[in-house]
């Protein structure tokens, strides 16, 4: 059986159909990501509505300047096993104060993921520096690079505070060596896949909207680029999904 450890049912045009197929391809559980408020509402559902369904609650590096009292005022907050997805990206953006606002609301959400206990997912893209800037300033912190593209530094500095990093269906890209590379050094105990459905769709399905289902391409893959039997990725992976996010352990909604 597999883990989707981070994707976005709620984006997908029928989100129960889509869990539907994907228990039926062996995935056994998803984690539904939430980006800001206004998707909060649809990811809790989901998650109450299925019940190998689980919801982070969290404001996208996109999302920056929203009022965040909402996801410290949540009451669905002890429903969710994680915070997030948080983080930085920069790619294309230049601008001081929107970086600034980035900055500010991943700050945010890694004190408020501290104060309540719960692993953080972490969306960061060319902002390598302040990335490691932040991560540094809350060091009990645990969680995921999540859909990881970023150096081998990054990652490295990453894997030594505990993190563990995921991989979508972009492993599977013939551009992708370096993401490869990467999956190649991360400790077969901090290894997590994801599809970030409906967006990366893996090899063979480009050009289609992505889906958990499709997450057995992205490990048959995987499996096959570590040398590692399909089952035993399965199982690892399952493991450290379940070892970091504890569902089960706190009051998530089902």
């Amino acid at each position: 059986m597999l883990v989707d450890s981070h994707c976005h049912l709620n984006y997908l045009e029928d989100p129960d159909d889509s869990v539907l197929r994907a228990t039926r391809s062996g995935i056994s559980s998803m984690l539904c990501v939430c980006v800001n408020e206004k998707t909060a509402k649809d990811v809790m559902e989901l998650s109450k509505r299925h019940k190998n369904v689980y919801a982070s609650l969290g404001s996208h590096p996109e999302s920056a300047g929203e009022d965040l009292n909402w996801l410290r005022e949540s009451e669905d907050c002890a429903g969710a096993i994680a915070i997030g997805e948080m983080g930085l990206d920069y790619k294309g953006k230049v601008d001081g104060d929107f970086r600034r606002t980035q900055l500010e609301s991943f700050e945010y959400q890694m004190a408020l993921a501290s104060v309540l206990s719960k692993p953080v997912i972490i969306h960061t893209r060319e902002a390598e520096e302040d990335t490691i800037a932040v991560l540094s300033n809350f060091p009990r912190a645990r969680g995921v690079l999540h859909c990881f593209t970023e150096s081998q530094r990054l990652a490295e500095y990453a894997l030594s505070r505990g993190f563990s990093i995921s991989f979508s269906g972009i492993v599977t890209f013939p551009s992708a060596e370096n993401v490869r590379e990467v999956a190649s050094m991360v400790p077969r105990d901090r290894l997590l896949i994801e599809t970030d459905a409906p967006w990366l769709s893996p090899v063979p399905f480009r050009g289609k909207s992505n889906e958990p289902s499709f997450l057995v391409e992205t490990a048959k893959f995987l499996a096959s680029h570590l040398k590692m039997d399909f089952q035993e990725l399965c199982a690892v992976t399952s493991r450290n999904f379940l070892d970091l996010f504890e569902p089960g352990k706190g009051n998530e909604q089902h």
